[in-house]
């Protein structure tokens, strides 16, 4: 009888414990996706730059206009359920576009000394920096959700309840070749 009581306590306590651990991984799973989902955020005000700036240039270059209006209108969202290669992938996409509008503008100094173009690259270097604190705030919050997910005996409920590592947001090559915004 009283190893049954002792059995019962044991496995309540394993129960209890195993429930304690999938809401730990939970919580911070969804730190995870918010700081994913802030990177969404401001990488989709970087593109409202980014289309303020391809209207700029419509009254100097159709053709370029229309080029840049095209590559805004294949961005894709990043949302709390994009992984780290989509983040880096839209983060590149960016990236290629504005470093084509930078070319553009340095084509037509008229459009460099316009009031809104300055105005407007003021607040992109902004966004850009909201976006490197985001990453590094995801980056962050994956280093805390990873450290659980590794550590034994947490790695055997991890395993079991379906939460994987998750991949860093890297440094990107595009990123060292960045057009400086300066200018």
């Amino acid at each position: 009888m009283i190893i049954a009581i002792i059995a019962l306590a044991l496995v309540a306590l394993i129960i209890i414990w195993v429930i304690s651990v999938q809401r730990r991984l939970v919580s911070i799973d969804e730190l995870c996706g918010n700081a994913m989902s802030q990177i969404g955020v401001q990488q989709n005000t970087r593109w409202d730059a980014l289309n303020a700036l391809a209207d700029l240039t419509k009254q100097y270059d159709e053709h370029e206009y229309n080029t840049l209006k095209d590559v805004i209108a294949h961005r894709q969202p990043i949302t709390a359920n994009s992984t780290a290669a989509d983040a880096e992938a839209q983060e590149n996409f960016l990236t290629q576009a504005m470093s084509r509008f930078m070319a553009v503008a340095e084509q037509y100094p008229d459009l460099k000394a316009n009031t809104m173009y300055i105005e407007t690259m003021k607040g992109v270097k902004q966004y850009e920096e909201n976006v490197r604190l985001a990453r590094m705030t995801y980056n962050d919050t994956v280093t805390k959700f990873n450290r659980v997910v590794r550590q034994f005996p947490t790695s055997l409920v991890a395993g079991m309840l379906g939460f994987p590592v998750k991949d860093y947001l890297q440094t990107e090559e595009a990123k060292k070749d960045m057009p400086d915004m300066k200018r």
